[in-house]
């Protein structure tokens, strides 16, 4: 099953561009999944998820809408995080996943989670904490892309989350792998420019694919999709509804258009 959807769903400066005019933040997730059949929910990246939150979204969706859930920042950049923040998210991420609609939870390292083998027990503690959700992994630092490293995700049942990025070095490339029953793709955009030298973080995320450059995952992802339960295509460079528009046009080319 191929998924498509974008990183988060609620920003002001998708008025216009996808929502209508004078749409209210509260009907945007209706809106929204009228077009695509999941969402990446980056807000919990800033604020631990709590149980009403997540109970009062999924009754804004359809019964095969689906979401994915980022770890909050604590568990994954400064690795602090408490057993109360595990226990708080556990418990909001298990509303969406007792009314079938959470497909995984993704934590995103930032460049400076190294290949070692202190982050890769790092890795262990954090699948045993959230041993009962599927896991997915993203690595922004392309050490990580290696045999080794594919061999202890799938050992650990960790997903390898793909991403298209630009071509940086030290960033790991566009290459498809699966390592558990899940696949993960996470699109940023090619803004070489502004990845490393921006002032607001959005700007690192400010860009259109060309349909020539989403083809080139076209087999990509029918090759995931064929190795994994669940194949997610989430598109993160969400300034000015680019994901959507993007979203849209990778729906056509795999010939999924509502």
């Amino acid at each position: 099953m191929i998924y498509i959807g974008t990183s988060g769903y609620s920003y002001k400066d998708w008025i216009g561009p996808f929502y209508p005019d004078n749409t209210k933040a509260g009907d945007m997730l209706g809106i929204y999944s009228g077009s695509f059949n999941f969402t990446e929910i980056n807000s919990t990246y800033y604020k631990i998820p709590n149980a009403f939150m997540f109970y009062n979204m999924q009754k804004k969706v359809g019964d095969k809408f689906v979401f994915t859930v980022k770890l909050h920042q604590s568990m994954t950049h400064t690795r602090d995080a408490q057993d109360k923040d595990y226990e708080g998210f556990i418990a909001a991420a298990d509303i969406l996943k007792q009314a079938q609609k959470l497909g995984c939870l993704v934590a995103q390292f930032p460049y400076s989670f190294y290949f070692n083998k202190e982050n890769m027990d790092y890795l262990q503690g954090l699948r045993e904490k959230f041993y009962a959700f599927n896991l997915m992994v993203e690595f922004r630092n392309n050490r990580w892309v290696n045999d080794e490293t594919v061999g202890f995700l799938c050992a650990n049942e960790l997903g390898y989350v793909c991403v298209d990025e630009p071509s940086l070095e030290g960033l790991p490339d566009s290459r498809a792998i699966s390592t558990s029953k899940i696949s993960y793709i996470r699109l940023h955009g090619r803004n070489n420019k502004k990845w490393w030298d921006h002032t607001e973080a959005y700007e690192r995320y400010d860009y259109l694919y060309k349909e020539e450059e989403l083809a080139q995952w076209k087999d990509k992802i029918s090759e995931l999709d064929k190795q994994s339960e669940s194949c997610f295509i989430s598109f993160n460079n969400h300034f000015r509804a680019q994901a959507v528009i993007n979203g849209i046009m990778l729906k056509k080319l795999m010939g999924l258009e509502n």
